[in-house]
């Protein structure tokens, strides 16, 4: 029995010794839990099989690291992964990969070789990088070719020591499709996300601040944009380029310059949309085929500039409100904004509703003629209170056909529409 015993005590002080890995086996399957001091942890990486997963306890690890197998990354309070300024932080080049609350810093300055706090590439499919703190890092994660990967729940800090053309992007992702952004709050850098050359990505929860665009898609198609937040960037959402989007309930507040700019986006449903205090709640530029309803466009310097390039858009139930110009038009069609005997609701709109069906008495035109001439001829602003000008609209009160084309909201609603609800 001493004997035993004797056996058992040196068994157990020979593993104290290790010191380096402490591993507690699951026999179903012959994975492994690895604590994982300050140190090498390229090394213990290269150690470990796949579905090991590596807990890395309080101190600074330091990169590059790369992690070429299918396995966990998940620190305790305290640990940090530092690339000292040199490339990717973190490279992950298998499937099946998870990394969760690490701190992720100082990743290279090369816009050319991409440098990341976080780099995925194309063989790394259902990736997943949660509960992270990454900054100071060029780009924060990038997805390069992933199918499937997730990024939530994190929080993204650029740099802002750079001018903004000079950074990068939070989250950046080509060629990715299925892949999921959602939770992360990114500040800094140039583009909240970038997407580009996607498809069947959702974009749902996050918040921007202090950035270029929130989200910024290219040739990106069949995806969904929900749920976010933008705040004090120079644009909240930029849908370039891209087709069947379901783009709702967002949030655009103080944005500098625009809240939703539309440049050849089509075939794409954008409702439920709060966007306010801005020059231009929404740009629409030769995009074609949309779905807009259910929005609010508030105290914005323009609420919807609408280019003669976009055609056979549906625009009904929204709420245009204390918007010191509501639309401005340039062009000499007539475009109906109102669907099925329902059109938008109009802060400036006075007409009274004698039947009380919640719809005004008689249509509503955003626009006249003196908006045509002073947008044209920007200089005739100088006579905007001028006896001539006046006398134009009040030829145009008498004689409506010499309206020159413009936006008629033929069903203008007395109340707001309540915004619709959606199953996500």
């Amino acid at each position: 029995m001493a004997t035993n015993l004797s056996k058992v005590a040196g068994c157990t002080s020979a593993l104290f010794l290790a010191g380096v890995l402490t591993l507690f086996w699951s026999p179903a399957d012959s994975r492994q839990t690895v604590l994982v001091p300050g140190g090498n942890l390229q090394q213990a990486i290269a150690e470990a099989r796949p579905g090991d997963v590596l807990r890395l306890r309080a101190g600074k690890y330091v990169g590059p690291i790369t992690v070429d197998r299918s396995i966990t990354l998940k620190g305790e309070p305290g640990a940090v992964i530092d690339g000292n300024g040199q490339g990717r932080v973190i490279t992950v080049s298998a499937p099946d990969v998870s990394i969760s609350q690490l701190t992720v810093v100082n990743s290279g300055s090369s816009l050319a070789t991409e440098d990341s706090g976080i780099f995925v590439t194309a063989e790394a499919d259902h990736t997943r990088i949660y509960d992270n703190r990454l900054q100071q890092n060029l780009i924060g994660v990038y997805l390069k070719g992933p199918e499937n990967a997730l990024v939530q729940n994190n929080i993204i800090v650029g740099r802002d020591d750079l001018r903004m053309n000079e950074r990068g992007n939070g989250v950046q992702l080509w060629n990715t499709p299925g892949s999921v952004v959602a939770d992360n709050d990114i500040r800094f850098g140039r583009d909240g996300i970038f997407v580009t050359t996607s498809s069947r990505n959702i974009f749902s929860g996050n918040r921007f601040k202090d950035l270029r665009f929130a989200i910024h898609y290219m040739y990106t198609n069949d995806s969904e944009v929900s749920g976010n937040t933008s705040s004090g960037n120079h644009v909240g959402y930029a849908i370039m380029f891209s087709h069947r989007l379901k783009v709702f309930d967002n949030v655009s507040k103080g944005d500098r310059d625009r809240g939703l700019f539309l440049n050849y986006a089509n075939y794409s449903v954008i409702s439920n949309n709060a966007i306010g205090d801005t020059e231009k709640c929404v740009f629409i530029y030769n995009a074609n085929r949309n779905d807009f309803s259910g929005n609010r466009f508030e105290d914005c310097e323009i609420g919807v500039h609408f280019t003669a390039g976009s055609e056979q858009n549906r625009i009904y139930e929204n709420a245009f409100v204390n918007n010191r110009t509501q639309v401005k038009y340039v062009g000499t069609r007539h475009i109906e904004w109102s669907v099925d005997g329902r059109g938008n609701y109009w802060s400036d709109n006075s007409a009274f509703d004698l039947d009380g069906d919640g719809i005004a008495d008689r249509p509503y035109e955003p626009n006249n003629i003196v908006d045509q001439i002073v947008w044209r001829y920007p200089a005739s602003k100088l006579l905007f209170n001028s006896p001539a000008l006046h006398l134009i609209r009040w030829a145009q009160s008498q004689f409506p056909a010499i309206h020159p084309g413009g936006v008629m909201d033929s069903a203008p609603l007395v109340n707001p529409p309540q915004q619709y609800s959606h199953s996500g």
